[in-house]
Protein backbone atom coordinates (compact mmCIF):
# COMPACT_ATOMS: atom_id res chain seq x y z
CA UNK A 1 0.00 0.00 0.00
CA UNK A 2 1.25 3.30 -1.08
CA UNK A 3 2.08 5.69 1.92
CA UNK A 4 -0.26 8.74 1.14
CA UNK A 5 -3.25 5.81 0.85
CA UNK A 6 -1.63 4.21 4.11
CA UNK A 7 -2.83 7.62 5.54
CA UNK A 8 -6.37 7.97 3.59
CA UNK A 9 -7.43 4.16 4.90
CA UNK A 10 -6.63 4.35 8.38
CA UNK A 11 -9.45 4.58 11.01
CA UNK A 12 -10.09 4.59 14.48
CA UNK A 13 -11.23 0.75 14.75
CA UNK A 14 -13.18 -0.55 18.07
CA UNK A 15 -14.31 -4.02 17.18
CA UNK A 16 -12.03 -6.78 16.17
CA UNK A 17 -11.88 -9.89 14.88
CA UNK A 18 -10.85 -13.18 17.10
CA UNK A 19 -8.25 -13.60 14.56
CA UNK A 20 -4.78 -13.33 15.97
CA UNK A 21 -2.05 -11.41 14.79
CA UNK A 22 0.53 -12.93 12.39
CA UNK A 23 3.70 -12.40 14.95
CA UNK A 24 5.77 -11.41 11.53
CA UNK A 25 3.38 -8.62 10.92
CA UNK A 26 3.44 -8.11 14.99
CA UNK A 27 7.34 -7.81 14.94
CA UNK A 28 6.94 -5.45 11.17
CA UNK A 29 5.28 -3.08 13.12
CA UNK A 30 7.48 -2.82 16.34
CA UNK A 31 10.05 -2.13 13.98
CA UNK A 32 8.35 0.16 12.15
CA UNK A 33 7.97 1.89 15.56
CA UNK A 34 11.91 2.18 16.32
CA UNK A 35 12.47 3.66 13.16
CA UNK A 36 10.93 6.93 13.96
CA UNK A 37 12.42 9.77 14.98
CA UNK A 38 13.91 10.62 18.39
CA UNK A 39 16.08 13.23 20.15
CA UNK A 40 18.96 12.79 19.72
CA UNK A 41 18.69 9.35 18.65
CA UNK A 42 17.80 8.28 22.13
CA UNK A 43 14.60 6.36 21.54
CA UNK A 44 13.15 7.73 24.69
CA UNK A 45 10.58 5.58 25.35
CA UNK A 46 9.08 1.39 25.68
CA UNK A 47 7.21 -0.48 24.58
CA UNK A 48 5.10 -3.21 26.02
CA UNK A 49 3.43 -5.85 23.91
CA UNK A 50 0.45 -7.01 25.76
CA UNK A 51 -1.31 -10.44 24.41
CA UNK A 52 -2.37 -12.34 27.42
CA UNK A 53 -6.13 -11.98 27.95
CA UNK A 54 -6.31 -11.07 32.00
CA UNK A 55 -4.27 -8.23 31.46
CA UNK A 56 -5.94 -7.01 28.20
CA UNK A 57 -9.48 -6.87 30.12
CA UNK A 58 -7.32 -5.18 32.99
CA UNK A 59 -6.19 -2.61 30.77
CA UNK A 60 -9.43 -1.98 29.34
CA UNK A 61 -10.69 -1.34 33.18
CA UNK A 62 -8.06 0.94 33.60
CA UNK A 63 -9.23 3.16 30.61
CA UNK A 64 -12.28 3.83 31.77
CA UNK A 65 -14.32 0.17 30.37
CA UNK A 66 -13.17 0.51 26.65
CA UNK A 67 -13.88 -3.07 26.39
CA UNK A 68 -12.72 -3.40 23.01
CA UNK A 69 -8.92 -2.51 24.32
CA UNK A 70 -9.56 -6.31 25.59
CA UNK A 71 -11.08 -7.41 22.56
CA UNK A 72 -8.34 -6.81 20.24
CA UNK A 73 -5.61 -9.69 20.28
CA UNK A 74 -2.55 -7.53 20.59
CA UNK A 75 -2.42 -4.40 22.55
CA UNK A 76 1.29 -2.13 22.60
CA UNK A 77 1.38 -0.27 25.52
CA UNK A 78 3.84 3.02 24.64
CA UNK A 79 5.66 4.62 27.89
CA UNK A 80 8.29 7.74 27.57
CA UNK A 81 11.45 7.46 29.68
CA UNK A 82 12.18 10.99 31.27
CA UNK A 83 15.63 10.30 32.55
CA UNK A 84 16.95 8.41 29.25
CA UNK A 85 16.05 12.24 27.66
CA UNK A 86 17.25 14.05 30.71
CA UNK A 87 20.65 12.52 30.74
CA UNK A 88 21.32 14.56 27.48
CA UNK A 89 18.35 16.93 27.43
CA UNK A 90 17.29 17.86 31.25
CA UNK A 91 14.46 18.79 32.03
CA UNK A 92 12.83 19.48 28.85
CA UNK A 93 14.50 16.43 27.77
CA UNK A 94 11.94 14.82 30.67
CA UNK A 95 9.24 16.49 30.28
CA UNK A 96 8.87 16.98 26.34
CA UNK A 97 11.03 15.50 24.07
CA UNK A 98 10.76 11.48 25.73
CA UNK A 99 6.49 12.26 25.18
CA UNK A 100 7.65 13.47 21.82
CA UNK A 101 9.99 10.62 21.42
CA UNK A 102 6.79 8.03 22.58
CA UNK A 103 4.28 9.31 20.60
CA UNK A 104 6.07 9.65 16.93
CA UNK A 105 6.73 5.71 17.77
CA UNK A 106 3.40 4.90 18.10
CA UNK A 107 2.05 7.27 15.62
CA UNK A 108 4.66 5.02 13.17
CA UNK A 109 2.75 1.95 14.64
CA UNK A 110 -0.52 2.94 14.30
CA UNK A 111 0.25 3.44 10.32
CA UNK A 112 2.54 0.30 9.82
CA UNK A 113 -0.41 -1.63 11.24
CA UNK A 114 -2.98 -0.17 8.45
CA UNK A 115 -0.64 -0.76 5.92
CA UNK A 116 -0.56 -4.86 6.72
CA UNK A 117 -4.27 -5.23 6.93
CA UNK A 118 -4.62 -4.27 10.66
CA UNK A 119 -6.91 -2.31 12.75
CA UNK A 120 -5.83 0.17 15.41
CA UNK A 121 -7.28 2.89 17.87
CA UNK A 122 -4.83 5.11 19.97
CA UNK A 123 -5.95 5.18 23.43
CA UNK A 124 -5.07 8.15 25.69
CA UNK A 125 -7.58 8.08 28.51
CA UNK A 126 -6.46 5.54 31.19
CA UNK A 127 -5.81 5.37 34.48
CA UNK A 128 -1.39 5.74 34.55
CA UNK A 129 -0.86 5.04 37.56
CA UNK A 130 -2.99 1.31 37.18
CA UNK A 131 -1.46 0.79 34.16
CA UNK A 132 2.00 1.32 35.21
CA UNK A 133 1.16 -1.31 38.41
CA UNK A 134 -0.33 -3.78 35.94
CA UNK A 135 2.70 -3.36 33.63
CA UNK A 136 5.28 -3.34 36.38
CA UNK A 137 6.77 -0.07 34.98
CA UNK A 138 10.04 1.05 36.03
CA UNK A 139 9.66 4.18 38.57
CA UNK A 140 9.85 7.45 36.85
CA UNK A 141 8.69 5.90 33.52
CA UNK A 142 4.85 7.18 32.22
CA UNK A 143 1.94 5.39 29.87
CA UNK A 144 1.37 7.36 27.22
CA UNK A 145 -0.79 5.52 24.30
CA UNK A 146 -2.69 2.25 24.39
CA UNK A 147 -2.41 1.26 20.78
CA UNK A 148 -5.08 -1.97 20.41
CA UNK A 149 -4.19 -3.79 17.08
CA UNK A 150 -5.95 -6.40 15.47
CA UNK A 151 -7.88 -7.61 12.35
CA UNK A 152 -11.11 -5.32 11.98
CA UNK A 153 -14.82 -6.25 12.65
CA UNK A 154 -15.69 -3.38 11.60
CA UNK A 155 -15.56 -0.46 9.12
CA UNK A 156 -15.50 2.76 10.01
CA UNK A 157 -16.93 5.08 7.97
CA UNK A 158 -14.30 8.43 6.97
CA UNK A 159 -14.60 11.52 9.42
CA UNK A 160 -14.17 15.40 8.34
CA UNK A 161 -11.04 16.75 9.38
CA UNK A 162 -10.75 20.55 10.29
CA UNK A 163 -9.92 22.52 6.87
CA UNK A 164 -6.28 23.58 6.04
CA UNK A 165 -7.47 27.78 6.38
CA UNK A 166 -8.57 26.56 9.89
CA UNK A 167 -5.27 24.84 10.96
CA UNK A 168 -2.61 26.42 8.96
CA UNK A 169 -0.88 30.12 8.89
CA UNK A 170 2.21 31.24 7.06
CA UNK A 171 4.90 32.54 8.29
CA UNK A 172 3.21 33.82 11.86
CA UNK A 173 -0.02 33.54 13.75
CA UNK A 174 -0.90 36.81 12.39
CA UNK A 175 -1.59 36.04 8.98
CA UNK A 176 -5.16 36.17 8.32
CA UNK A 177 -6.57 32.35 6.78
CA UNK A 178 -7.97 34.08 3.42
CA UNK A 179 -4.28 35.55 3.14
CA UNK A 180 -2.35 32.88 3.81
CA UNK A 181 -3.24 29.80 3.39
CA UNK A 182 -6.83 29.68 2.38
CA UNK A 183 -6.02 31.94 -0.99
CA UNK A 184 -3.44 29.44 -1.96
CA UNK A 185 -4.60 26.33 -1.67
CA UNK A 186 -8.56 27.09 -1.10
CA UNK A 187 -10.64 26.65 2.25
CA UNK A 188 -11.45 22.61 1.97
CA UNK A 189 -8.74 19.87 2.80
CA UNK A 190 -6.85 18.93 -0.08
CA UNK A 191 -8.09 15.11 -1.22
CA UNK A 192 -5.00 12.73 -0.90
CA UNK A 193 -5.72 12.16 -4.94
CA UNK A 194 -4.71 15.91 -5.52
CA UNK A 195 -1.83 16.28 -3.06
CA UNK A 196 -0.44 13.47 -4.45
CA UNK A 197 -0.59 14.99 -8.08
CA UNK A 198 0.65 17.96 -6.64
CA UNK A 199 3.73 16.46 -4.94
CA UNK A 200 4.23 14.39 -7.91
CA UNK A 201 4.04 17.76 -10.44
CA UNK A 202 6.49 19.28 -7.95
CA UNK A 203 9.27 16.29 -8.24
CA UNK A 204 8.67 16.33 -12.19
CA UNK A 205 9.71 20.16 -12.03
CA UNK A 206 12.51 19.71 -9.50
CA UNK A 207 14.14 17.42 -11.47
CA UNK A 208 13.50 19.43 -14.90
CA UNK A 209 15.71 22.74 -12.89
CA UNK A 210 18.18 19.72 -12.14
CA UNK A 211 17.63 18.93 -8.57
CA UNK A 212 17.35 15.09 -7.87
CA UNK A 213 14.51 12.98 -6.41
CA UNK A 214 12.90 9.68 -6.27
CA UNK A 215 11.64 8.31 -9.58
CA UNK A 216 7.23 8.49 -9.63
CA UNK A 217 4.84 6.17 -11.73
CA UNK A 218 3.27 7.70 -14.17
Amino acid sequence: MEFLEVIRSRRSVRAYQAKPVEEDKLRCILACATAAPSAGNLQAYGIVVVTDGPTRRALARAALDQAFIAQAPVVLVFFQDPGRSALKYGRRGAELYSLQDATIACAYAQLAATALGLGSCWVGAFDEAEVCRLLKAPVGWRPVALLPIGYPAEVPLPVGRRPLAEVVRWESFETLPDRGFGSRMGRGIMPLDASQGVLRCSLRRSLREGGTGPALPE
